[in-house]
């Protein structure tokens, strides 16, 4: 057995995963684009040249977001899949 296979490190020039940057993602630009925010739906909707992305907060109420804001709440552009008991 060799030394690396004992002490569990990896081979010279080897980068661990975490350490390999991550592209980050992009919102979508086209109207009408779905993206998946603290489990609700955010759609692109453009009006004046200027755009929203528009949802329904958790009670309920209509609500509309800029793109900054929707990007430090965190957004992914599919929906949570619900775990079963």
């Amino acid at each position: 057995m060799s030394d690396d296979a004992i002490s569990g490190s990896e081979p010279e020039g080897a980068q661990p995963a975490a350490a390999t940057p991550l592209r980050p993602r992009r919102l979508p630009t086209l109207p009408c684009s779905v993206v998946w925010s603290r489990g609700r739906a955010y759609v692109l909707e453009a009006v004046d040249g200027y755009a929203f992305w528009v949802g329904f907060d958790q009670y309920g109420r209509p609500q509309s977001l800029s793109r900054s804001a929707l990007e430090r709440q965190g957004w992914t552009p599919h929906r949570a899949e619900r775990k079963t008991a």
